[in-house]
């Protein structure tokens, strides 16, 4: 968590001079209050890494001695292919239209994204991925 917590704190140290000079040349003030709010999102990113990064062991890419073979084994579950976030992102298309077209569809939405959320989220307890 260290490499990360420094990539982030770099990102914020280079939101400091960035931002008043953008507001000098620019007098945005859209633009300007965006690079403030990055700034604070990076610094409070870069605190949380850095709070982790003592709490747990360091991994290998941590550690100055470490080695490749340290980081081997598995390294967590990748789902296959679905066809779930197809049909969620129909429904948020749907959800989307609902303005335009009629609140109506706006509902049809809602209800339709709740038959095709749960279907992602319970796709690894039925069928042949079932656990």
């Amino acid at each position: 968590m260290k490499a990360e917590a420094w990539i982030f704190g770099a990102l914020t140290i280079f939101l400091v001079p960035v931002t008043p000079i953008y507001w000098l040349l620019s007098k945005d003030p859209t633009g300007t209050a965006a690079l403030i709010l990055t700034f604070f999102l990076t610094l409070m990113i870069t605190g949380y890494l850095g709070l982790i990064a003592h709490r747990i062991d360091p991994r290998p890419e941590d550690k100055k001695d470490g080695e490749i073979a340290e980081g081997a084994g598995e390294l967590g579950f990748f789902p296959p292919q679905s066809i779930w976030p197809l049909f969620c992102a129909m429904t948020m298309a749907l959800i989307a239209l609902g303005p335009v077209f009629g609140w109506w569809l706006t509902i049809l939405g809602f209800a339709i994204g709740v038959v095709t959320c749960t279907g992602w989220i319970y796709q690894y307890y039925r069928g042949e991925h079932a656990h």
